[in-house]
């Protein structure tokens, strides 16, 4: 479950991450319908989302808020090394144009 979460991650963009502003909650009241990339139910695995979809972009510069709501969701530092090597590969891998 957790490493699907890194792959939808990847297709998520930083701004899946900010909070709706006021008027995009009020449109959405409005008009109806869903945030793009609503959080996950799960605390812990919406962590791990966080911390991938910054590594996705940014590589190994992830803010530390999300490296500690990371550890605070219960993920070791092995898990943080493990997951940011992992994500440095694919992303290697699409700069080099093949899918990883």
């Amino acid at each position: 479950m957790e490493w699907q979460v890194v792959a939808i991650a990847q297709h998520d963009r930083l701004s899946s991450l900010a909070k709706p502003g006021r008027l995009a909650t009020a449109l959405t009241m409005i008009f109806g319908g869903q945030r793009p990339n609503p959080e996950l139910a799960d605390s812990r695995l919406e962590a791990l989302r966080r911390l991938a979809v910054h590594a996705w972009h940014r590589g190994y510069s992830v803010p530390r808020a999300a490296i500690r709501a990371f550890h605070e969701a219960g993920f070791t530092i092995e898990q943080y090394e493990t997951l940011l090597a992992s994500i440095s590969r694919g992303r290697a891998a699409l700069n080099q144009g093949i899918r990883a």
